[in-house]
Parts: structure tokens; C-alpha cells; sequence
């Protein structure tokens, strides 16, 4: 009996329905198959054989086969189902159908790809053969704008590309950098097909919670002419559009409610007479026996008040920072364009000029509702003047409570986003003789990510009473009641210069401006030659010079929380407007779907923000300020890295004891110079200069013997390393730049950069065994195991600000303590350090294979079916001197993931359903805010796609994405049993539908 997936079922069931339904394709397909084997006809015997036209989906299956099979290396390629037409509309979609591979999702769309565990700083990616690096701006709770070395896979269409080689063991002629894998895209070039062609598709998108149509084409025109064909030109191009809602809930991560611990903001108001008092006197505060603060008095001493008081405000229990609902309104822009030109004067020689560009515009504006107090300390008027009236505890989380005196919040950002890649190379190929080739190369890379607007403004509330959360009918989506009308003007306040800087003002309206990029280039030059020794044996040797630049800046205004009052006959209605309809299927009975939020635009012609100038009135100072602002100097920092490698392999194809043996052993010699430059607290901005010098010897062996026909086993083991991330997207820490940062509010955070970072070294040892028991099909199983030496991780330590001055006078001297800066004011302190690692291993299963031998119309099914399976053991630096240890799971890594495509085609119809599991993992080890660990659950994505024949030349196509509205599901925790909700957003599911024309 079928049993349809809904979204309401849990993820064991879902779980069980995908693996029932592969065991039984497996079972039915190999019990046929083996019969097939034993019933066939001897090898000497003659067969007659029917031509089978395979096309499509099943011949790019097929093609991809073919080039696994036929390598030494371990790898797996995906190839275009036709000229522009990629099995998926996303890259990073496509290549999560690979065993072993896993992606991240930014906006509903892949952006990274996590290999056997090792995410986006261990991958390298190369476009038409060199190293490249796509960089775009995301979400925050996605990692923001990258400013590391992983590669945005979301910048390019996918029908720009021809074929995806994932490959998965080091040789010495693949340039080093990689733990998990190098990809290799690459684009169509003239000489892939002879004579003229022309392709061009159609589209029109659809998403279900946005309700926005919008477009999507490609075209592609190549030939080859002259008088032997000897040129080659091809140009494509490919366009799109996104318009796409993101909404939900987020709490920007748990804190401890109360001390001990150095992460939690002061605890809540005690009340009158409770012993022991909190907040502790303080003339400062204002806070005393009967004051929570200034004007705040203390709940009464009654039974109820002391029961919910002790029952939230405990060291153990773990309470939201920023409790909110928010709408993400997502517009985007994409083209890419292609280029490539191919002469062969002769059978001998070929030169290939390859260009490449993509350009991603997109505008973001978010709208959250939240609740201010909880993130907040005493002395920014935070959770140490919250009356708590009723409070409920599982699990170690404040599930329930009732609270007075809480600051709300109305805050709206809005983001321009643009992203430009070029890329330009060129390749000459020549054969010296039948025995002796070579080739040179060269190329050049640019993405420049520029995000020229982040502007943020908020309208506020001091001191709600009655404000509610109850996170125990939905731990993902709570019930908040904010306790008054949130969609009424009269409600809320502009809190300008005017009310001052004192307690009494806080909290102060704010209008952030903080423009930022990042650009980074790559240059490649590579010589590389060839020479057949002997007829089993051929020589390689080459040299490899690259360089790598990564420049980022960021401004913003000196102080972000003074703002100018209103001008006279200007009301809180005339800067704001209503956002109203959120919460579609995910909102509970009892939550506003409608409120109040800034007026970007209004707001910005009233005071004239973007003038980047000083206009003259209180809090009117819109003046930008970078290396000399303290909380901008940190997004000011340049990256310069030159490697020059040289190798030698050795490919051989033999036999032993009759059985083929081919493969390849080599070493790469490496040395990695790095200089990088930023700015250091001191004297308003310190030009910081640092330098690192390493060498890496790199062995490499790759083996394949074929004991029978169509059984492959592989071997490999090589030494491996991956340069040391520039920064954490997810955290914003700097790594490499030996900088010292200091923010002063409202986050009190301080950093310090390490040059000195070793890379990533690890030895790697993979086995496999590959069987292709029919045509078009295969079974395989693959072990590897990988020894991570050397580690790179973040390590979090919470100290007072003389804590940070005892640690380095200069960079924190007392003078940088300002505003609501004191002394004893915790700063949460991060730097890069190495350590030790541990062992990383798994195994993938992978079967592939057309049902022919079903009867009727089921012979033009077939199966794609992968399991991959990662355990790791890294030891994490637990505290500031490395003196405690945890061991816990990789960062990225899943311990399971599962795809499976179930496809049907002939020469009319194609279509297939596609199912990507993907097992919970971790994104920062220790976490932030006194968690032991923050990460991201479990994810199950359904997509489905088909297209009609309707002439040679004319396709309808079919493309439905995201079927099961899958969710982004992050979180916070301890580690064993409390997970605690810190993003969950949905975007909707996509359809496509359109046409192709091919000529």
C-alpha cells in the first residue's frame, strides 16, 4: 500500500517510508538482476543485442557513469541532461544528489555544500579548471555575507554548466586545499558538440506563501566553422527572477536566566524583601530594597511573585535573548553569461579562452516584533527591571512566563545585495609527439560582494506590563501576547536625542547604517606535461603559482542609538505603516499577524540618513566612520596569499595475475605565504601587519583493479591540508587578521586575530568497491576515514572588561570603555586556536539503475538511491587556556543523509520525484551565550520535475521545489537533552513551469 509523505508526520516515519521504499527497489532490482546474470548467455556465445536511444534524465545518469567509471580517482559527476539543461535548477541542489554531499540553504535556495562532514572551508571549488571563490550576502542565522573561503554556489544559474565532477581523493596533480572534496564545474564549450547549435528555455515561477510570479530563461548559441572545423564560439546566457517571503520565529539564541555565569544579563527584579536581592544596590541603576531601577519599584512580596521569581530566575534554566516574529521579504536578480572560443590549428594543438559572469542583485527587508529587555544588562535597562508574575520550567527552558516592565521592540532592516563574478582563462594544449603533451594555463577570478545599504531603525516601547510567551503547545512557533495593540501608532515611540542618555532614556530608537563588501581575486598559473614512458606508464610533472586576495571593509555611524527627535507635527503614524498578514500555516491562535514597523523610506527623507553628514542637530550625525570606529574597525581587514606548488605522478595501467590494475601515485610540494593586515583597538584604529609562512608535503595514491568484468575496487590514501578560515560567518569572528575588536553595546563583545594559524592537515584513506551489474547501473559501497591532526576552532571566555585590560592594556585600555561600558561590564572574549582534531569516518552506499526488465510502462522507471553514514570524534578547546576538552561531532557534519530519485522516461515523458534527507549537525562548538553547542535539525526536502516531448525541438518542462515546505530549524543546547529554538522560518514551496527550444 502507497502512503503519501505529509508534513505532519514525524521524521522517524518519514524516515522509515524513504528506507522501506529503497529496500525494496534494491531488493527487486538486484533479485532480477542476478537472475538476468545467471540466465545469461556465455561471453564467447553471439547475442543480438536491440539498440536502446537512451536521453534525458537517463542519459545524463548514464554519461555520468561512464566518467566514474573510467577515472582513478574517486569521484562522482553529474552531466547536463541536454546543451543548458542541468538535472536541477540549483548547483548546489544538483550536487547534493551525490552520495556523501549535503547543502545548506539560504532563502529556500542551496547556497553551500558540506562533503563527508567537512563544510565550505574544506571544499575547494574550481570553475573551467581553476580555483575560484563565489561570495554573496545571506541572512544572519545563514552566516550574513561571506567572508570566508567557501563558495556561494547560489550566484550561479545552473544552466550556465555542462557537467560537476566531486572528487573525493587528492592527487597530486589536483591542487591541495581540499579535506572534503575538489568540485569541478564546468562549462559548455563549442567543441562539445560539431556544427551549429541553439537552445533556449522559458519559465515562470510561482511561490506559494509570496504568491509572486516571476521569470526564468537561458539561451545558448555555439558553432564551429571554418574550413576543418578548426574554430569553435559559444555564448549563453541565463536570467532570473525571485520573489520569495521568509517568515517565523527566532530568538537570536537562550541564555542563562540568572548568575552564576558570566552570559546571562543580571537576572530578573526580585521582590521587596526576597533574599538574596537582585539586582544588588546600585546608585548607578538606581536600584535598592525597593527599586528594581530608577522608577521601577520592586513587585510586591506576595507568594505567587516569589514562586514565579525562583522558578525563572536560575542559573540552569535557559530563557530567549530576543524573543521575536519576523517577515523576511526576499527580491533577486540573477544573470549569468558565458562565453568560450576554441581554435585548433592543428590535430596537435588547441587553445581555449573561457569567460564567465554572473551578477546577483537582490534587496532584503526584515521586519521583526520583539521583545528587547531579556538580551539586555542593568545598566542598558534590560532583564534586571522584568517583574516576572508567572513562569512555567521544562527541560531547562522558561517555556512559560508572564512578565512586566519589558521593552518592545518594532525593528525593520532593509539590505541591498549585489554580487559580481568574473572570470577569464585561457588554455593551450599540444601534443610534442605521440609520447610527450603539454599545457599551459592561466587565469583570473574576481567576486566583489558589495552591500552598499544595511540600514536598520526601530520604533520602541519602555516598560510593557503583561507581556507573555508559551512555548508549550509548539516549541518552534510559541504563543506571544505582547499585551497591547502592537498595530496602533498611539502605542509606540519615536525615543529620540531629546529624553538624553541616562537609564531613564533606554531604550533609545536607533537608525544603523553599516554599508559593507567584501572582494576577493584569484590568479592561477599552471605549466603541466606528459610524457608515456613506457606503454603502462605515463610521467606527469607540473608547477602550480596561484595568488589569493580577500579585501573587506565596513562603515557605520559612531553612535547608532542616538537618533534626532521628531519635528514638531511629526507623529509615529507618519513614519511607520502596518505589515499584516504573517503567519500563513505557522502562527498559533492567539499571536498578532499584524503590526506596526518603521517607514525606511519616510524616515530616511525625514532626517536625510544617507547624506554621510553631520546635519546639525542632536543625534542628526550621519557621518560614516570606519577604521577609527571601534565597532566598524573589525569589518576592515585585507587577506594576501601566494602558493607555489610543484608535483610529480606517475599513471599506470597493468596487470596482475590478469586482473586490470590502473591508478596513479605522486607528491605535491607546497608553500603557502599568507600576509594579512587589519585594525586594532588602539589610538582610534592601529594598522596591524601579520605573516605566516608553511610548507606541506602532500603524498598521493590512487589505485583500481577490476578482479572481474564490471567490479572495480578502489584504493586511496594521500596526506591532505586545508588553509586556516579567514572568519566564522555564522559567529562574525575574525581568524586570521592579528587584530584585537571591541564593541560596546548594546553586544559587549571583543575579539583577538592569530596569523599564526597552522592549516588543517589530516591523512586520508578511502576504500571502495564498484559494481556495474547491468547497463546504465550501478551498486557501490565506499569506506573512508580521515585522521584530523590539526584543528581550527573558536574558543569563548567571559570576562569582565579589566579582565580584557589585564590581558592587553593597550588594546583594551580603560578609555575604550565607554557609553554603558563599566569596568565589570562581560564581555564575551573569541579567538581562532589550533587543536588537535581527532578521527573522522563514514561510509556511503550508492545503487543506480533503469528497471528495464519491468513489464509494460514500469521498464521505464528507474532508481537513484545513496546513504552516507559520518562519524567524528574532534576534541574542542572548552575554555580560554585549552585546559578543558569536549568531544563532540564535526561542525557541518551530518551523521546521516539519504537521496533517492525515482524517475520515469521515454521518448515523450520525463519525470522524476527527488528526496534529500539530511541528519541534524552542528554549527559552533561551544556555542554562544553559555551553550555548550548551536546547530541545525534535521532536514527532508522533496522536489519533482517533468517535461513532454512535444516535437524534436519543442519541450513543456515541470519543476516543483520544496514540496514539503521544508523548514529552516536552528538551535541552541547543551549538548544532551535541551535543544532550544533559535531560528525556525519557511519560505514556501516553488513551481516552474515553461518550455525549451532546441535547434
Amino acid at each position: 500500500m502507497m502512503q503519501a509523505i505529509q508534513p505532519g508526520m514525524t521524521r522517524a516515519f518519514r524516515r522509515s517510508l524513504f528506507a522501506g521504499a529503497s529496500g525494496l527497489a534494491v531488493a527487486l532490482s538486484l533479485g532480477v538482476g542476478v537472475a538476468a546474470a545467471q540466465d545469461a548467455p556465455r561471453q564467447d556465445e553471439p547475442t543480438e543485442v536491440d539498440e536502446v536511444v537512451v536521453t534525458g534524465f537517463r542519459a545524463s545518469l548514464s554519461a555520468g557513469l561512464d566518467a566514474k567509471r573510467r577515472e582513478n580517482n574517486m569521484v562522482d559527476v553529474i552531466v547536463a541532461e541536454d546543451i543548458a539543461d542541468f538535472p536541477d535548477l540549483n548547483l548546489a541542489e544538483s550536487i547534493q544528489r551525490v552520495p556523501g554531499v549535503s547543502i545548506d540553504r539560504d532563502a529556500g535556495e542551496g547556497r553551500t555544500i558540506t562533503v563527508r562532514g567537512l563544510g565550505p572551508d574544506f571544499t575547494r571549488t574550481r570553475l573551467n579548471g581553476m580555483e575560484a571563490q563565489a561570495t554573496a550576502g545571506g541572512t544572519d542565522s545563514s552566516g550574513g555575507a561571506n567572508r570566508g573561503r567557501g563558495f556561494d554556489f547560489n550566484v550561479f544559474a545552473s544552466e550556465l554548466f555542462n557537467s560537476i565532477t566531486v572528487r573525493k581523493t587528492a592527487a597530486a596533480e589536483t591542487e591541495e586545499g581540499s579535506l572534503g572534496a575538489t568540485v569541478d564545474l564546468l562549462s559548455t564549450r563549442p567543441f562539445d558538440r560539431n556544427g551549429f547549435t541553439a537552445a533556449a528555455s522559458v519559465q515562470v515561477g510561482y511561490n506559494d506563501l509570496s504568491e509572486e510570479y516571476n521569470p526564468r530563461y537561458a539561451f545558448l548559441l555555439s558553432d564551429t566553422f571554418g574550413a576543418n572545423d578548426e574554430f569553435g564560439a559559444l555564448v549563453s546566457l541565463a536570467y532570473s527572477e525571485r520573489s520569495l517571503l521568509e517568515e517565523g520565529f527566532s530568538s537570536v539564541r537562550w541564555a542563562p536566566a540568572a548568575a552564576p555565569g558570566s552570559t546571562n544579563s543580571g537576572g530578573f527584579c526580585s521582590p521587596v524583601g526576597f533574599a538574596p536581592q537582585n539586582p544588588g544596590n546600585s546608585g548607578a541603576n538606581g536600584s535598592n530594597a525597593a527599586n528594581c531601577a530608577t522608577g521601577v519599584p520592586r513587585p510586591a512580596n506576595t507568594a505567587a511573585n516569589n514562586t514565579a521569581y525562583t522558578t525563572a530566575n536560575q542559573a540552569s534554566v535557559f530563557i530567549p535573548r530576543l524573543p521575536r516574529y519576523g517577515r523576511l521579504t526576499h527580491e533577486q536578480e540573477r544573470l549569468g553569461v558565458t562565453g568560450s572560443f576554441q581554435w585548433r590549428p592543428a590535430e596537435t594543438t588547441l587553445f581555449t579562452v573561457d569567460v564567465l559572469y554572473s551578477k546577483l542583485d537582490a534587496t532584503r527587508q526584515e521586519d521583526f516584533l520583539e521583545a528587547l529587555s531579556f538580551s539586555r544588562n542593568a545598566a542598558a535597562g534590560g532583564q534586571t527591571q522584568i517583574h516576572v508574575r508567572d513562569a512555567a520550567v521544562e527541560n531547562n527552558m522558561l517555556v512559560y512566563g508572564v512578565f512586566d516592565n519589558v521593552d518592545i521592540r518594532s525593528e525593520s532592516r532593509f539590505d541591498e545585495l549585489t554580487t559580481a563574478y568574473t572570470q577569464i582563462d585561457f588554455k593551450a594544449e599540444h601534443d610534442f609527439s605521440d609520447r610527450l603533451r603539454g599545457s599551459f594555463y592561466y587565469g583570473n577570478a574576481n567576486s566583489n560582494f558589495e552591500n552598499p545599504v544595511q540600514t536598520t531603525v526601530t520604533l520602541d516601547r519602555q516598560n510593557t506590563q503583561g507581556y507573555s510567551w508559551d512555548f508549550r503547545g509548539n516549541p518552534d512557533a510559541p504563543v506571544i501576547s505582547y499585551g497591547f495593540d502592537v498595530a496602533n501608532p498611539a502605542n509606540w515611540a519615536w525615543r529620540g536625542a531629546n529624553l538624553g542618555t541616562g537609564l531613564a532614556a533606554l531604550p533609545r530608537s536607533e537608525i544603523r547604517l553599516r554599508p559593507n563588501g567584501v572582494d576577493t581575486t584569484f590568479t592561477t598559473a599552471q605549466a603541466d606535461i606528459e610524457y608515456d614512458a613506457t606503454e603502462f606508464v605515463t610521467l606527469k610533472a607540473g608547477v602550480n603559482f596561484k595568488t589569493y586576495s580577500s579585501d573587506s571593509h565596513e562603515s557605520r555611524r559612531t553612535d547608532e542609538t542616538l537618533v534626532p527627535q521628531l519635528p514638531a507635527g511629526v507623529t509615529v503614524a507618519n513614519i511607520s505603516n502596518l505589515l499584516t498578514g504573517f503567519g500563513q500555516d505557522l502562527v498559533p491562535t492567539g499571536t498578532d499577524t499584524s503590526w506596526l514597523r518603521p517607514d525606511l523610506d519616510a524616515i530616511a527623507d525625514l532626517f536625510n540618513i544617507y547624506c554621510n553628514c553631520d546635519t546639525g542637530v542632536p543625534g542628526g550625525d550621519f557621518r560614516m566612520t570606519s577604521i577609527t570606529n571601534g565597532n566598524a574597525r573589525a569589518g576592515n581587514r585585507s587577506i594576501y596569499e601566494q602558493d607555489l606548488a610543484f608535483y610529480i605522478q606517475a599513471d599506470f595501467n597493468t596487470e596482475v595475475f590478469d586482473m586490470p590494475l590502473r591508478g596513479n601515485i605522486g607528491v605535491r610540494q607546497v608553500n603557502t605565504v599568507l600576509e594579512a593586515e587589519g585594525y586594532s583597538s588602539t589610538g582610534g584604529g592601529t594598522l596591524v601587519l601579520g605573516e605566516n609562512e608553511y610548507s606541506d608535503t602532500l603524498p598521493s595514491l590512487n589505485m583500481v583493479l577490476e578482479p572481474v568484468e564490471d567490479l572495480f575496487l578502489r584504493f586511496g590514501a594521500a596526506k591532505v591540508m586545508a588553509r586556516p578560515p579567514i572568519n566564522n560567518n555564522l559567529a562574525g569572528t575574525n581568524f586570521l587578521v592579528p587584530t584585537t575588536s571591541l564593541s560596546t553595546g548594546p553586544n559587549f563583545t571583543a575579539t583577538i586575530g592569530n596569523v599564526k594559524l597552522e592549516p588543517f592537515r589530516a591523512d586520508t584513506y578511502d576504500f571502495s568497491i564498484e559494481w556495474y551489474f547491468a547497463p546504465e547501473s550501478l551498486l557501490s559501497f565506499a569506506y573512508f576515514y580521515k585522521d584530523i591532526d590539526t584543528y581550527i576552532q573558536l574558543v569563548r571566555q567571559d570576562l569582565p572588561y579589566a579582565a580584557l585590560t589585564a590581558l592587553n592594556p593597550s588594546a583594551f585600555a580603560p578609555a575604550f570603555c565607554t557609553g554603558t561600558c563599566t569596568a565589570s561590564t562581560i564581555f564575551q572574549l573569541t579567538a581562532a586556536v589550533n587543536t588537535e582534531g581527532g578521527p573522522l569516518k563514514g561510509f556511503e552506499i550508492s545503487y543506480q539503475q533503469p528497471f528495464r526488465f519491468l513489464p509494460g510502462f514500469l521498464s521505464n522507471t528507474g532508481v537513484q538511491l545513496n546513504y552516507t553514514h559520518v562519524e567524528s570524534e574532534i576534541d574542542y578547546c572548552n575554555d580560554a587556556t585549552c585546559a578543558v576538552f569536549v568531544t563532540a561531532d564535526l561542525i557541518n557534519l551530518s551523521p546521516q543523509s539519504y537521496n533517492a530519485t525515482l524517475y520515469y522516461e521515454d521518448s515523450k515523458l520525463s519525470a522524476r520525484i527527488s528526496a534529500a534527507i539530511r541528519d541534524e549537525y552542528l554549527q559552533n562548538v561551544p556555542g554562544r551565550n553559555g551553550n555548550n553547542i548551536e546547530g541545525k535539525k534535521e532536514t527532508f526536502n522533496l522536489d519533482a520535475s517533468a517535461s513532454y516531448q512535444i516535437t524534436d525541438e519543442i519541450q513543456l518542462t515541470l519543476e516543483a521545489l520544496n514540496l514539503t515546505d521544508e523548514a529552516n530549524h536552528q538551535f541552541v543546547g547543551d549538548g544532551l537533552d535541551r535543544e532550544s529554538t533559535s531560528v525556525y522560518h519557511h519560505t514556501g514551496r516553488q513551481v516552474f513551469v515553461g518550455a525549451r527550444y532546441r535547434f
